[in-house]
């Protein structure tokens, strides 16, 4: 589950560079504040454009033929479409993004179903502490159950009032603005809730288990 898929080779120099940041837990050189600093963790910089960061393989899925398995210790498993989760009330917000490559992106305005409402469907047991989140390029992230019940994390569907790009995590992708991006998974086609946490794809590479921007969380 941690390995991961082949890593293209055009990506393979950028993934080599993070395994080695985190081997040497050492965050990237932090750059220049600006005005609005005091919403950026710590060695974070502002952008303005959305930068694509992934593990090069952008899956093409069509949207009708989607689907998202929530599984492992709950009541209620199940698999939903996406006209399931557009069945369930829909849920906006208006959040942060910090990358742990110390980029961030200020008001993101999101759209999708609130992880708070996908718990009360399938009613994990309390044995359930942990998950394991799984996407169609292969990549894996683990986290506690704790942050999925985080006011503004949810399954997006939209962003800045448009269906999410394929090269963003379309048709929909998992958003956790508490963490380090990394955690927030692309393409995502499974949630399996577990009693022991299990390393995902960076975290068996060095990365932090818990990944909290505002205490610099980048490296285990």
């Amino acid at each position: 589950m941690t390995d991961g898929p082949p890593i293209p080779a055009d990506r393979a120099k950028l993934v080599a560079a993070k395994t080695a940041w985190a081997r040497d837990r050492r965050a990237p050189a932090a750059r220049p504040s600006d005005p609005e600093s005091r919403r950026l963790p710590p060695g974070q910089h502002r952008v303005r454009d959305w930068p694509v960061l992934d593990l090069g393989t952008h899956p093409n899925l069509n949207p009708k033929d989607w689907r998202l398995s929530v599984e492992g210790l709950v009541a209620a498993p199940t698999v939903l479409s996406l006209a399931d989760l557009e069945s369930i009330p829909p849920f906006e917000v208006t959040a942060d993004i910090h990358c742990v490559t110390a980029w961030s992106r200020l008001d993101n305005r999101w759209r999708g179903v609130s992880t708070r409402d996908l718990i009360a469907e399938v009613r994990p047991r309390d044995d359930a502490r942990f998950v394991i989140v799984k996407s169609h390029d292969g990549y894996t992230t683990n986290l506690s159950v704790d942050w999925l019940y985080e006011p503004d994390s949810l399954i997006a569907t939209h962003w800045e009032g448009r269906p999410l790009t394929r090269e963003h995590g379309g048709p929909v992708r998992l958003v956790v603005p508490a963490l380090y991006f990394w955690k927030s998974a692309k393409w995502i086609r499974s949630i399996r809730f577990v009693a022991q946490d299990v390393k995902g794809f960076w975290e068996a590479r060095g990365y932090h288990g818990v990944g909290d921007p505002w205490k610099e969380q980048r490296y285990g």
